[in-house]
């Protein structure tokens, strides 16, 4: 059986196709529990990558909030945008993990 690679938007990493099928629901459920790639299927290398993004997910949501949250008014008003759009995110980071796609998070975040 011939070995077939898919290459993500910034081609920067490989993932072999047997690997994605193999590991699809695990890259999906690491944006509602990150760590869970790393213990199910700890060689995926595509279940790795979501498992990352997942985190970097988490860790923006946390600080944001932290900084919106002391900044007064301005901040109060700004944290349920930025709660829906970190939402927004984790569902595309859901869908793209499910549909077996490799995209980065925006580097805007």
């Amino acid at each position: 059986m011939s070995q077939e690679f898919l290459e993500n938007d910034n081609n920067q990493e490989e993932f072999d196709l047997q690997d994605i099928e193999k590991n699809k629901t695990m890259a999906g459920l690491a944006y509602i529990i990150f760590f869970l790639p790393l213990i199910a299927c700890p060689d995926s290398k595509f279940g790795k990558f979501h498992a990352n993004q997942a985190l970097l997910l988490l860790l923006v949501g946390i600080i944001g909030n932290i900084i919106l949250g002391f900044i007064p008014i301005i901040g109060w008003i700004l944290l349920p945008v930025f709660a829906i759009a970190i939402l927004i995110l984790g569902i595309m980071g859901i869908v793209n993990g499910l549909g077996g796609k490799a995209k980065k998070l925006p580097k805007n975040l």
